[in-house]
């Protein structure tokens, strides 16, 4: 089966035509037709030869080929039975050298029981479908997987989630989680003329580069407890929102005394350096 021109939306679309192919709305599908900006994401990516890269959402293959022409091994996690099948047919010289491999179904319920039987790769990359974007990045942040680089292009609000800081609009639980395991920075932005078909808002991409001194508390699943706490009801106080949690007020009070925080301050005005700090003394308190 030849590769479609993928810098061409009219060859694209004759292609999956003559397949009986369509783009569902559903997955959130769009090609990426800009040759330059493909080439810049992966050189942001840093692979080489020992590389193992897990690839979300490869449709029919774009990015999968310009990461397996440099050398790296590619795992793709495709959901679209038809573009599963496409791509089975234009990588097979690879995956009889087992330099790719392909995991067709859904991503969420299916690359923990990659992980498990594979081991952890050093890259992650993607366009990562809106629906699916904070969640793959927050599951697998959350259940201890942390990839030594990644680049992921997510819907521009997305991507500022990720990056903003306290006192910021955007800024809450999922940024403090981003920012716990990773150093994240926009490195571009792409308007809707670089996919085909067009969406109707702009995509940021962003680079994901593991942070070396992790987790930096004493008990990371208490961490992420305190977290989802502090953030539950944005209007509350942080001493609200944490006497809900432990369902009492002088508990509550008590650990934040400890940690040296404002009770009356809000979730959104407290740094990752904060939290990490509220959830030791937390722990530390019975």
């Amino acid at each position: 089966m030849k590769i479609p021109d993928y810098n061409s939306p009219t060859e694209l679309k004759l292609f999956m035509e003559r397949k009986g192919m369509a783009m569902q709305k559903k997955f959130g599908q769009n090609f990426l037709v800009n040759a330059n900006a493909r080439r810049f994401l992966i050189d942001e990516l840093e692979i080489d030869e020992s590389s193992v890269v897990w690839e979300v959402g490869p449709g029919l293959g774009a990015m999968t080929d310009e990461m397996l022409s440099r050398g790296a091994s590619v795992v793709a996690f495709e959901i679209d039975r038809g573009f599963a099948e496409c791509l089975s047919n234009f990588f097979a010289s690879y995956e009889q050298m087992n330099k790719f491999r392909l995991v067709q179904g859904d991503v969420l319920r299916t690359w923990r029981s990659h992980l498990e039987k594979e081991g952890q790769p050093d890259r992650f990359f993607g366009n990562l479908p809106y629906n699916i974007a904070a969640t793959i990045i927050a599951d697998t942040i959350s259940d201890g997987l942390r990839f030594e680089r990644a680049v992921v292009t997510v819907q521009k609000e997305v991507a500022q989630r990720m990056c903003a800081k306290p006192g910021e609009d955007e800024y809450s639980s999922f940024s403090v989680l981003c920012a716990w395991a990773y150093d994240i920075k926009p490195v571009m932005d792409l308007a809707g003329g670089s996919f085909w078909p067009r969406p109707n808002v702009d995509s940021r991409a962003v680079v994901m580069r593991r942070k070396e001194s992790f987790p930096c508390c004493q008990n990371p699943i208490h961490f992420q407890k305190i977290l989802r706490a502090l953030f539950a009801s944005r209007r509350k106080t942080v001493k609200n929102n944490l006497s809900a949690f432990y369902s009492n007020s002088e508990r509550a009070a008590c650990v934040l005394e400890k940690a040296k925080i404002n009770p009356m301050i809000r979730a959104e005005e407290l740094s990752l350096q904060q939290i990490l700090c509220l959830s030791d003394a937390s722990s530390a308190i019975k």
